[in-house]
């Protein structure tokens, strides 16, 4: 059993941590995860003075990002990340028609998807999740905007992460849950801050997996969701 102990983070900053900063209160932190919709300056804060790599995708609100990405943290939507052996994926933005940056359609995120599945494949699947918006059904909100993705869910029934971090629907909104499981995966609403201990069960070795074999499989369980 590995464990690691991460700070996620999503959508609204801490005055807590921002103002009041306590470097005792993060001690063996090994990895800070973030949702999105943060200011650049906050992600850049947490990672210097936690001394933690950190890594992010964009929220909807995130175009400022775009051209200055902040300092010292690793964007998820351009590369998987391995930590202790442990293997992060990441996708940013939400639901809408709008074409705003990082406002996509369904049918965006899927195309998404299937150009990291190679990535994935050689990799052999990966360990956590981490999205701004929800999967669809699980977590997510009514409303077109606050809908979750398909293409989300499809991942996690096809390759079963032992996490799922994602943001977006604030806590406050009143129906939203904090944690939900889903088969093997512990989906988590990361609005705010909360500092976990994650376990997972290794294996010893990690196979490649054929990545038309990914591919079909992924388009198959996508079908069956869309």
């Amino acid at each position: 059993m590995t464990t690691i102990r991460a700070l996620v983070v999503a959508d609204e900053e801490s005055k807590y941590i921002w103002d009041y900063f306590d470097r005792s209160k993060f001690r063996g932190i090994d990895v800070i995860i973030s949702c999105g919709d943060l200011k650049p300056a906050y992600l850049s804060f947490l990672t210097t003075m936690v001394g933690a790599p950190l890594l992010y995708v964009h929220g909807n609100h995130d175009s400022r990002m775009l051209a200055n990405p902040p300092g010292g943290c690793d964007n998820l939507e351009l590369k998987m990340q391995v930590i202790k052996g442990i293997r992060f994926l990441g996708f940013g933005g939400a639901n809408s028609r709008s074409p705003k940056p990082l406002h996509y359609t369904e049918n965006d995120v899927a195309r998404q998807v299937v150009r990291r599945m190679q990535e994935i494949s050689w990799h052999g699947g990966f360990d956590v999740l981490v999205t701004h918006a929800p999967a669809h059904g699980l977590g997510d909100g009514e409303d077109q905007f606050h809908k979750g993705f398909h293409a989300y869910r499809s991942l996690l029934d096809l390759f079963s992460p032992s996490y799922h971090f994602h943001g977006h629907q604030h806590l406050n909104y009143g129906s939203n849950k904090r944690l939900i499981e889903y088969g093997a995966t512990t989906i988590y609403n990361a609005f705010g801050y909360s500092i976990l201990d994650l376990e997972f069960d290794l294996a010893p070795k990690r196979k490649r997996i054929s990545y038309i074999k990914a591919r079909f499989d992924w388009s198959k369980t996508y079908g069956r969701n869309a």
